[in-house]
């Protein structure tokens, strides 16, 4: 099998040739990640169908500025993106989902930009690479979504302030886009942005003798153009709603701030980062514990200070939704790519040797030894994956279409496992040299790639809702859907979102089909036909959706 690896080899060289242009190669890397699809898409129910919404909303109405009812408790930079986009490519799924995609790719730059000045071109590219494939930042980078863009916002402040350090000569410059894009923030987010602005403060603090940042007027000057257009806009919607238009900004905030709405406890995001970001997580433990052995210079309370107070402000924030941790995933990347880093130089160096012990008694404690942490990674992840590969196989074999599914998706990552103990056998067993750690790291890139790319290829990353969106494109119900008003009859809030984006005129909502006009239109459940008191007659079904026309 092994004498197959020098035609790899030979791959790898040329693959070399494209990672010496690191922006061609990430983006070769995470672009069809974020295109592959099953052919078909729709939107997440609840926040990524309200954006959407509301962006339409505003895009049909003209209005801008105060489509709504009521005063609005967002700021409105987030539907003002999604609306342009609207403007140049038409009302669609993808066109409300590229901001996030482009702001994605954008943030994939300043990741690497960042992480080679504090780490090094080696350590950026593979940190870049490792956040590309972190299944929570892929995910709502492929989501109409603000949490992609102030994320990029975020790592725009933080790549300007180092560059501000870093070239004196174009100071005003850098300092001037790093206020701008923080109090940007504000538009996008709201007052979420100031979650890592406060994660800021210790380097902006502690290292002020060094870079000046807070005496340095331009920053300010920055921050304050930045606040220009919400300042306009909250102007305008005060003109509009009176001091409403304050109230229920602040009273969005300190809601989120006192209210556990999801009921989910203080150590939510000790595990859900983990799950969400798996195996990359558990490097980036590794990697913390080594950067605070050995601090990297200059940077230390940016790579290190940042995620933690962050971490610490969203853990004691009421409201807790795993989004919200995203601003810390650019950072577990960061630190993942120094611990895969540190097990890769454990992996270069080679099997840790055994020495019998006196009576005959054996070492056990070299087993666990660091230098044979590599081995042992390989043949953990690489036996687990055989034994997974074989419950896949069978699984595909004798399941029902959605177990089939789950474990083809399931399968691309076992098999990218098996990679680990393959690179370390023929490297330690077979004499294979040119097996380095590049290709044992590659190992743990193509796995978590082949899974999240098989997801996508499924639909699971781009379709959220395909009985609904199936529904709304029958040809026998589309044309009265785009030409006469629905009422929904006890239909799901979420489903109502998605309706108010989907259907041109929007839907009213009822509480029973008493309320209905004769001859109108209703959106019901299937099993709500036979319980209804009215006549009716049912146009389509599909699945648990019946389009129906009351009678007189």
């Amino acid at each position: 099998m092994f004498h197959k690896l020098h035609f790899w080899q030979h791959i790898w060289r040329k693959s070399r040739l494209v990672e010496s242009l690191p922006y061609l190669s990430l983006f070769l890397w995470s672009l069809p990640l974020l295109l592959f699809t099953s052919g078909h898409n729709s939107l997440m129910a609840h926040d990524e169908a309200l954006y959407a919404s509301r962006a339409r909303l505003m895009f049909d109405s003209g209005n801008w500025i105060t489509p709504w009812e009521t005063a609005h408790h967002k700021t409105p930079g987030c539907y003002w993106l999604i609306a342009s986009f609207y403007k140049l490519f038409g009302i669609s799924d993808t066109s409300a989902r590229l901001p996030s995609m482009i702001a994605s790719i954008f943030s994939l730059w300043l990741v690497y930009e960042i992480g080679k000045i504090m780490l090094g071109k080696k350590l950026a590219w593979l940190a870049t690479a490792i956040f590309s494939v972190e299944f929570l930042w892929l995910q709502y980078s492929r989501l109409s979504t603000p949490d992609v863009p102030m994320v990029f916002l975020v790592l725009l402040a933080i790549f300007s302030l180092i560059k501000t350090e870093l070239h004196p000569k174009y100071h005003y410059f850098w300092s001037f886009i790093a206020g701008f894009s923080l109090s940007l923030g504000f538009l996008v987010r709201s007052f979420m942005i100031f979650l890592p602005i406060i994660a800021l403060l210790p380097y902006l603090i502690w290292e002020h003798h060094r870079h000046r940042h807070l005496t340095n007027p331009i920053l300010y000057l920055g921050f304050f153009v930045g606040l220009i257009p919400t300042c306009i806009w909250l102007w305008l919607s005060w003109l509009h709603y009176g001091n409403q238009s304050f109230e229920e900004l602040l009273k969005f905030v300190v809601q989120l701030g006192s209210e556990d709405r999801n009921h989910n406890g203080l150590l939510f995001y000790v595990w859900t980062i983990p799950v969400n970001a798996f195996p990359w997580a558990f490097f980036g433990l590794l990697g913390l514990f080594l950067t605070v052995r050995r601090p990297i210079p200059l940077y230390q309370l940016i790579l290190v200070g940042f995620p933690l107070v962050l971490f610490v402000e969203i853990s004691v924030f009421s409201t807790r939704l795993p989004h919200y941790s995203l601003c810390l995933y650019p950072f577990i990347a960061f630190l993942a790519s120094v611990g895969l880093s540190w097990l890769g130089n454990i992996y270069q160096r080679g099997i840790h040797r055994q020495f019998p012990l006196q009576k005959g008694k054996k070492n056990i404690s070299t087993l666990f030894a660091k230098n044979n942490l590599s081995r042992n990674l390989s043949y953990g992840f690489g036996g687990f994956g055989v034994l997974l590969v074989i419950a896949s196989t069978v699984a595909i074999s004798y399941g029902g279409s959605d177990v089939r599914k789950y474990a083809t998706i399931s399968l691309g990552m076992w098999l990218g496992w098996l990679i680990l103990p393959v690179v370390w056998i023929g490297r330690y067993h077979f004499g294979k040299k040119f097996l380095t750690a590049r290709y044992w790291i590659a190992g743990w890139l193509i796995s978590c790639w082949l899974t999240l790319a098989t997801m996508g290829s499924f639909g699971l990353l781009s379709d959220y809702n395909p009985a609904l969106k199936t529904f709304l494109q029958q040809s026998a119900i589309a044309s009265i859907l785009q030409s006469h008003p629905i009422y929904l009859v006890q239909i799901d809030q979420k489903i109502q979102v998605l309706l108010n984006f989907y259907l041109t005129i929007r839907p009213q909502a009822v509480v029973s089909i008493s309320e209905v006009p004769a001859l109108s239109y209703a959106l019901i459940y299937t099993d709500q036909s036979p319980k209804l008191s009215r006549t009716h007659h049912v146009l389509s079904t599909v699945k648990e959706y019946q389009l129906i026309q009351v009678l007189p």
